[in-house]
């Protein structure tokens, strides 16, 4: 959280390196849940250089920034964010291909867009991830996973940035992958660059995997309302959607939040929904679901709120 005068000085200070800088951004334009207050300003640094500059001036003026990326997996609250948002999604991402078998790209480009270019090279490995509406960074960061695939299968190094501005990276088990996590969550640092090996295949083979998985998608998730998929992580011994549907809960509404009638284990905007329908509704399947199962129930989806 921030005064007036110190995200005056970062703002100013961003344009004048060349970096893009907004004011009173509405969230709500920047998550796939479509909801949130706004932030008080928001900064999209097009380079690495550009972020170091801008981390260092937030960490001077004692203002923690908040790190988004496709704006999926997360809740922004009503009240908007009272702080810094350093948007990593660039105009020009990059995107390479080393050795022949190794993915590079920056982390604000979108997961779809690196396994496209993986089909295009001919690479196996990332077609899980065709789909998942997040960046590449926010999939290292939780380890996104889907249909027998996760992250953990392929990355073998983040580069990083930490709070001080200073340049470093995680390799192999450093990383700390495991189920929805990664060392990510808890050290602080901003993952500017997935570095990912994958494997030799058929191109057709690949696509065709692609687009099974990306039908099996359409075909049993809402993809037609707003939301930041899996609203729950899968409890041991269970899955989420089919204990909330034991429960009776399909379709059931608070204000424009619902829990889907497609697939119980997501909670939709209907439409006009904020993020408190989405918290109460949160709360009352939660409930509902231990009452009656006995079984608790984690988000996946992170609440962001104002700072």
């Amino acid at each position: 959280m921030g005064d007036i005068m110190s995200f005056d000085n970062i703002f100013e200070y961003a344009k004048s390196v060349g970096c893009e800088a907004e004011r009173e951004v509405p969230m709500s334009k920047y998550t796939t849940f479509r909801i949130g207050g706004n932030a008080a300003v928001m900064l999209t640094p097009q380079t690495d250089e550009q972020l170091v500059l801008v981390i260092k001036e937030c960490k001077k003026e004692n203002i923690k920034p908040f790190i988004l990326g496709n704006g999926s997996n997360m809740l922004i609250c009503d009240a908007g964010l009272n702080t810094v948002v350093i948007n990593m999604c660039r105009t020009n991402p990059k995107i390479e291909l080393a050795d022949g078998d190794t993915i590079i790209c920056d982390a604000g480009i979108t997961m779809s867009r690196v396994c496209n270019f993986a089909l295009e090279n001919g690479l196996t490995g990332l077609e899980f991830a065709f789909g998942i509406p997040g960046s590449a960074g926010g999939a290292a960061y939780m380890n996104a996973g889907a249909y027998g695939g996760e992250m953990k299968d392929v990355l073998v190094e983040c580069r990083h940035i930490d709070p001080d501005g200073n340049i470093g990276s995680l390799k192999g088990g450093e990383l700390g992958l495991s189920y929805r996590t990664s060392a990510y969550e808890h050290n602080g640092f901003i993952i500017t660059t997935l570095v990912m090996k994958l494997k030799k295949g058929n191109k057709e083979e690949i696509r065709a995997r692609m687009q099974e998985l990306l039908q099996r998608r359409k075909d049993k998730q809402p993809l037609e309302y707003p939301s930041a998929g899996s609203t729950f992580k899968r409890p041991a011994g269970y899955f989420a959607g089919g204990l909330i549907e034991e429960c009776g809960l399909k379709g059931y509404s608070i204000g424009g939040a619902q829990v889907s009638e497609k697939h119980a284990g997501f909670v939709i905007n209907k439409g006009g929904a904020t993020a408190q329908d989405v918290i109460d509704l949160i709360n009352y399947v939660q409930d509902k679901v231990y009452k009656e199962k006995g079984v608790h129930l984690e988000p996946e989806v992170r609440l962001i709120t104002a700072g």
